[in-house]
């Protein structure tokens, strides 16, 4: 079974290398059980990439819903992620449905109809994220955390997301961006899809940050007495904060990867991992 594990780290290690430093600052005997969480989180976040058209990906998403379910033991088994995945669900008493329905909600992410509302920006937020995070506080302290403390920390890590990959989503013509603050700024889906910054796009992103700032302070609000052991599982969220201000500063390219380098990502996991209240500064 470790050799499960160690494929898991690998994994998260090479496709989210945020979550895998945040790991390790958990303690040893919970970093094989948040690797294997991070590791399931990848292979769905991934499965557009790898099957390109969206009926190989709605199998492949249909393939992890069985393996939770209980229907594929043997294909499971064979499978490092999957067999690492059930064997800490099993240890820690979890229940599949919540993994089940991020997997659902993950449906959107293979076709290219836009995102409507931020109401439903929140929504697909919640449901993909928030029981990552509910999933890791379980792991890292028995009895897990309230739904109401992963649900802001859910909104603020997708939208930081978004906004780092927006010119690479621009350029498979999906847009995460609500219509609805689209409109308000007067921008339409061809002018992202023609990767051709304006000033109504800066303004559409710049309420996107906005909405992100909000939810960080609310999130920081709810977890301002939280168990310093579920901490780990909320690391990454100390690197939204100087990815907004650098997206608020001149010359920001909207379709470049905005992604802060990684001796700076690490330095900033570090430095929160002493401070917890770094976690959320804006």
């Amino acid at each position: 079974m470790q050799a499960n594990y160690d494929h898991c780290a690998a994994l998260v290690r090479e496709f989210d290398r945020d979550r895998y430093l945040a790991t390790l600052f958990a303690p040893a005997e919970h970093r094989n059980a948040l690797f294997a969480l991070y590791a399931f989180n990848v292979e769905i976040g991934r499965v557009r990439d790898l099957a390109r058209e969206p009926l190989p990906g709605e199998i492949r998403l249909q393939w992890w819903r069985e393996m939770l379910s209980g229907e594929r033991d043997v294909e499971a088994a064979a499978h490092p992620v999957a067999a690492a995945l059930r064997e800490t669900l099993s240890r820690h008493g979890f229940v599949a449905a919540p993994l089940i329905e991020l997997i659902d909600e993950h449906i959107f992410d293979l076709y290219d109809e836009p995102m409507a509302s931020l109401g439903a920006l929140e929504l697909y937020a919640i449901r993909t994220q928030s029981p990552i995070f509910a999933t890791a506080t379980g792991i890292l302290k028995s009895g897990g955390t309230p739904e109401l403390f992963t649900q802001d920390a859910s909104v603020v890590y997708t939208i930081a997301a978004i906004l780092r990959n927006f010119g690479r989503h621009a350029a498979r013509r999906q847009l995460y961006v609500p219509l609805e603050v689209m409109d308000r700024h007067q921008v339409k889906p061809e002018d992202i899809f023609a990767e051709q910054v304006s000033e109504p796009i800066l303004a559409a992103l710049a309420e996107m940050r906005g909405i992100a700032h909000r939810h960080l302070a609310t999130a920081q609000a709810r977890l301002e007495f939280a168990l310093t052991e579920i901490l780990p599982a909320f690391l990454p969220l100390a690197l939204v904060g100087p990815q907004l201000r650098r997206m608020a500063s001149s010359g920001y390219q909207p379709f470049a990867l905005n992604q802060i380098a990684p001796w700076r990502r690490q330095w900033l996991l570090w430095r929160a991992a002493r401070d917890p209240s770094r976690i959320f500064g804006a």
